[in-house]
């Protein structure tokens, strides 16, 4: 997130805060009570987002870590796509000898373990 986001963000949360305000306020509501709402309206906010960005954090669905895993795939393609014919041929047999002897392909989840 750029930082002109966070100031934008941060302008819409105060902006939306005095509007709320001032509706409460023009709906009827004393100054106290339309304090309270505005208040647990922004904590409510507040704790949603939070609870949101932790689940994603939970999930592994941060913004970081797909934008690594989609680089790791493009660098993997760039480099295949940069093999000779000869290399390729000889990638390939060591990957059929590797599947003969039942050894795990190099990076698969049963390698890793051992």
């Amino acid at each position: 997130m750029r930082r002109l986001d966070v100031l934008n963000l941060g302008l819409a949360v105060l902006l939306g805060g005095g509007l709320l305000y001032g509706a409460l306020l023009w709906a009827g509501l004393d100054t106290g009570s339309a304090q309270k709402v505005s208040s647990v309206v922004f904590l409510l906010a507040c704790l949603g987002w939070t609870f949101g960005y932790l689940g994603r954090v939970l999930r592994g669905e941060m913004a970081l870590k797909a934008q690594r895993a989609s680089f790791e795939v493009q660098q993997m393609q760039e480099r295949l796509e940069a093999l000779s014919p000869e290399e390729w041929q000889t990638l390939q047999a060591e990957l059929e000898k590797l599947e003969k002897e039942g050894s795990p392909a190099v990076g698969s989840p049963e390698q890793e373990q051992a």
